[in-house]
């Protein structure tokens, strides 16, 4: 079920920072648009860090999608991070080497980062535009 556009109003019963993204959002559009990277580097870095990243979802990224109900997209990073598990997996058997445990450490720190910036933008268009669709990368 689609989520019914939220208007500027309502957005006072989020909390400050969400409040925060949503304006930025809504002023700069999407992150990979012009006018948000001109706006997003004139920005200072811990404004960068609150606009760009989740650190909740960093650490608990596949739980707290869910708690926010961004299940599809979620959805589909688990399947990445599946297909990754897997090719990893596949790389390690057919060599019948281990890989070392920097390059495994790097790749979790990779799909962490990965569900930490998605979910920012996706949560804003399913909550302010009422999109919810499958592609985690849509900006």
């Amino acid at each position: 079920m689609e989520s019914i556009p939220q208007t500027q109003a309502d957005l006072t019963r989020y909390k400050p920072k969400w409040q925060e993204r949503f304006a930025f959002f809504d002023q700069h559009g999407g992150p990979r648009s012009p006018t948000f990277k001109a706006a997003f580097k004139a920005l200072p870095m811990g404004k960068r860090l609150l606009i760009n990243m989740n650190f909740i979802a960093f650490f608990f990224g596949p739980i707290y999608l869910f708690v926010l109900g961004l299940w599809k997209k979620n959805l589909a990073l688990l399947g990445i991070s599946l297909a990754v598990g897997l090719v990893l997996g596949f790389y390690e058997g057919i060599t019948g080497t281990d890989l070392p445990r920097a390059v495994d450490t790097g790749v979790n720190c990779g799909l962490a980062a990965l569900w930490a910036t998605v979910t920012n933008y996706a949560y804003y268009l399913k909550e302010v535009k009422g999109q919810q669709g499958w592609n985690p990368f849509e900006k």
